[in-house]
This record gives structure tokens, C-alpha cells and sequence, in this order.
């Protein structure tokens, strides 16, 4: 025969405020959290451990110091105000119990970011104090600095060519919806080109593909060289490069191309085998009239170009 049971009478909770002092003491000195209190006239009266960590002062170094000593020039001042307000009104804050970030004076100098809460602890023998829960961010800083250093190291390789270091044809493609955008609004004039390495399959063929692999790089720096710092160069395939010449009518571009395919033409590329190749190319040009798809122009650059390599080839043609 089962002997009943009888329900264990529910404990009654335990409230901080009627813990013996020395075990709440304890529970701060063993918080996770750095944890700080100070008086309304702003000094600090209490710090746990995690928060000598945190701002590098010993034990017992800091008590009485006011807090604005940790805060940066900015913050101390506005903090001084806002006590001061807050302790001469009824109103309801609008800061304590939200979580705020910013940046505290660590002992040597060193700004910590930290994320705080502050609270309300009410008076005390006349005198109202106020505490507060400091997050160390640094850890967490660090983490999404490295997060965005390799998100921007993963999005310049999607939009960089990896033998020349140059823009893709993607990016290529978003400069020139840019391009379209800053011209419909401005007007400016635009002129598109497309460059291209003359005889490029025979200098494969003769001297091999590392050697070809060479003379691109080169072609492209000698391009980026001569071109203006405002211009945009792509190698969009093969022995093809795409150019953008903001600001430019038809003849003053035909001057800058010209320049390039003469930087080009009188540039010294030698192979890995140590042998010098003499490369030239040819530039088709196109004006980007405002409300012209880009399309258009480019195609137009295009025919440019066949134009230049049936005339001879090392020149420039359209514009």
C-alpha cells in the first residue's frame, strides 16, 4: 500500500535586500559583469573585481574618485548635467535601464568600449546613488573588425580580376549603371571604351602562356598609369579591357586613349624567360550621351574597335 506523500510547502523567495551583507558583497565581487556604484554628487563609492579589470584601478583606488575621470571629455560633462537634471525633476529617465554603448578611460589611457545599463538604487541615509552593469565590448570588437576585414577582402576579390588586381566585368558593369545614374541627372558627358592587345593569341603561342599571363599585369598597369585618376579600367576578359572617361566629350578622349595606347606601345615588358615584348593595342571609343543605354555606347565602342584593329591596329578610332 503507496503511502501518500505530502507536497513540500513552496520556499519563499529570497530578496537581494534581505541577503546578509556579506552574502551580496560576495555576489557582486563574483559577477560576471564589471559593476560600479556612485553617489549623486558622482563619485564612485563601490567597484566589484570585474571592474577593477575593467578600468585598471586597484582595489580601493578608485573609491571617491569621480566617474567622469573614466568617461571621455565628450561624455563627462554631458553625465554631470544629466545627474543633475534628473535629481531636480520628477520625470521618469529616459536613459537608466537602457543599454548604451561607448567608451570608458582604462588606467593607462587606453579607451575600452563597454556596453552599460544603469539603474536607479534609490536613497540611502539621504544621499541617492546609482549603479551600473559595464559590458567589456573589446572581445566582441574585435570579432566584427575581423568579420569586416575578410567581408571586404571576399567582396574585393568578387570584384577584382585575380591576375591583374584590376575590376571585374561585374564591377565594371555596376560603375557603368553609376555612370548612367550620375549622367541622367548631371547631363555630364561620358565616353566608353574597350581596349584590346593586339596579336595577343601569337604571344601566347611564341612565347607561352606564363609569358602571356605577364603581359597582361604589365598592360594593365601601363593603363592604369596613363589613365586619369578619375577613369575607370576593368579587365573584363581575355585580352579585353573596358575604360570609362567621366566628364569627357569624343575628342578629349580620343587624347587620353591615345596617351594610353602610347604608354602601352613604349612600355618594356619582359617575359619570364627574359625576354622583351614589344605589345601594342587598340582602343574603341563611343560617347555615352545622357538617357543612351549603356548597351548602346558600349556596342558602339565595340565596332569602334574593329575598326581600329582593320585600320592597322595601335590606334584609337571613334569617340
Amino acid at each position: 500500500m503507496l503511502r501518500s506523500v505530502q507536497s513540500p510547502v513552496p520556499a519563499a523567495p529570497i530578496m537581494l535586500d534581505t541577503l546578509p551583507c556579506t552574502l551580496s558583497l560576495r555576489l557582486l565581487e563574483n559577477a560576471l559583469d564589471a559593476i560600479v556604484v556612485i553617489d549623486e554628487d558622482g563619485a564612485i563609492r563601490y567597484q566589484n573585481g570585474a571592474m577593477q579589470t575593467l578600468s585598471g584601478y586597484a582595489p580601493g583606488e578608485a573609491l571617491g574618485q569621480p566617474l567622469t575621470g573614466l568617461l571621455p571629455a565628450n561624455l563627462a560633462g554631458q553625465h554631470e548635467r544629466y545627474v543633475r537634471a534628473y535629481l531636480d525633476s520628477c520625470k521618469e529617465s529616459t536613459v537608466l535601464g537602457q543599454v548604451r554603448e561607448f567608451a570608458i578611460r582604462h588606467r593607462t589611457g587606453e579607451m575600452v568600449p563597454i556596453a552599460m545599463k544603469a539603474i536607479d538604487l534609490g536613497v540611502h541615509e539621504g544621499k541617492r546613488y546609482f549603479g551600473a552593469f559595464l559590458e567589456d565590448l573589446r572581445a566582441r570588437r574585435h570579432m566584427e573588425a575581423e568579420r569586416d576585414a575578410l567581408l571586404a577582402r571576399l567582396e574585393k576579390q568578387a570584384l577584382s580580376d585575380a591576375l591583374t588586381g584590376l575590376p571585374n566585368r561585374r564591377a565594371f558593369d555596376a560603375e557603368a549603371l553609376l555612370t548612367c545614374a550620375r549622367a541622367a541627372r548631371s547631363g555630364a558627358l561620358t565616353c566608353v571604351g574597350i581596349a584590346d592587345i593586339d596579336f595577343f593569341k601569337k604571344i601566347n603561342d611564341q612565347y607561352g602562356h606564363a609569358a602571356g599571363d605577364t603581359v597582361l599585369v604589365a598592360v594593365a598597369g601601363l593603363i592604369g598609369m596613363a589613365s586619369r585618376a578619375t577613369d575607370f579600367v576593368a579587365r573584363t576578359g581575355g585580352e579585353e579591357f573596358c575604360l570609362l572617361f567621366p566628364g569627357l566629350d569624343g575628342a578629349t578622349a580620343n587624347v587620353v586613349a591615345d596617351r594610353i595606347r602610347g604608354a602601352v606601345e613604349n612600355g618594356a615588358i619582359v617575359t619570364p624567360q627574359g625576354e622583351q615584348v614589344r605589345v601594342t593595342i587598340s582602343i574603341g571609343l563611343a560617347q555615352l550621351a545622357p538617357g543612351m543605354p549603356f548597351n548602346e555606347a558600349l556596342t558602339r565602342a565595340d565596332a569602334a574597335l574593329y575598326e581600329a584593329k582593320n585600320a592597322g591596329r595601335n590606334r584609337v578610332r571613334g569617340g
